[in-house]
């Protein structure tokens, strides 16, 4: 089999125009102003709406464009910096917590879920629902998964669904001694419920982190946690103040 290499690889069209846009967003555009329409865009620069879209999604990507509901696509402020290392945090919940609760509810858990909570396929658990604020925007929305297992107190309360359930579901799992909790970062695409609570658009780029809490040997919760890719940056240390590299 002959090999390809990289140096005669022709550099696509849309990633060239990408860096032209770019340029131009730093020469000629204010943050949050609005770039014109892809019609007029694609003319400016000769390429087709095609190579536009591709180089504007990339764009937004990494973080230099918004898509917004009723406006279009703006020229985005710098990404913000939100802390995510497990070390400074302990239950969700727990005082110095930055998620604010809005709902809880009880039902069955994504089958992946189901299987690192070690709980029956369709069995319902506990799902807290909170997001993170930041400059008064909301930046990131996360379920909670929590088993009665982890939270056996909860029967003893009777504080109807919604966010004061999902606070006393919170309490009782701050009882527990936590063991330890790890974390995946990985792409992926904002679903419908999801965009819509973080005024994105359904398929727009997020980042989600999957965080599994251990105790007694087991898992006892399983939060995913989703991020605006478009205006946050992870940070897993003291940095989250600090521009580590160019936005």
């Amino acid at each position: 089999m002959g090999t390809t290499r990289l140096e005669t690889v022709p550099e696509p069209k849309y990633w060239h125009l990408k860096t032209v846009l770019s340029e131009a967003l730093d020469s000629e555009f204010a943050v949050g102003e609005i770039l014109p329409n892809e019609r007029e865009l694609a003319a400016r620069f000769g390429v087709a709406r095609a190579t536009l879209r591709q180089a504007l999604e990339q764009l937004e990507l990494e973080g230099r464009l918004q898509r917004r509901r009723g406006v279009g696509t703006t020229v985005a402020p710098p990404r913000v910096g939100v802390d995510v290392n497990p070390v400074r945090h302990s239950w969700p919940g727990a005082p110095g917590d930055a998620w604010q609760t809005e709902d809880c509810e009880e039902t069955a858990p994504p089958v992946a879920v189901a299987g690192a909570l070690g709980a029956e396929a369709g069995r319902p658990v506990y799902a807290v629902h909170r997001v993170r604020m930041a400059h008064g925007q909301a930046v990131a929305t996360e379920t909670l998964y929590v088993p009665a297992a982890s939270v056996p107190g909860m029967s003893g309360i009777g504080t109807e669904a919604g966010a004061a359930r999902g606070r006393a579901v919170l309490r009782e799992l701050n009882r527990l001694e936590l063991g330890g909790q790890d974390r995946a970062v990985e792409l992926g695409s904002a679903r419908a419920e999801d965009a819509r609570r973080l005024d994105r658009l359904p398929g727009a780029p997020v980042l989600v982190v999957t965080t599994r809490y251990l105790a007694a040997g087991g898992t006892a919760a399983v939060a995913l946690s989703t991020y605006r890719a478009d205006t946050c940056r992870l940070t897993f240390g003291d940095s989250a103040g600090v521009s580590l590299l160019a936005s």
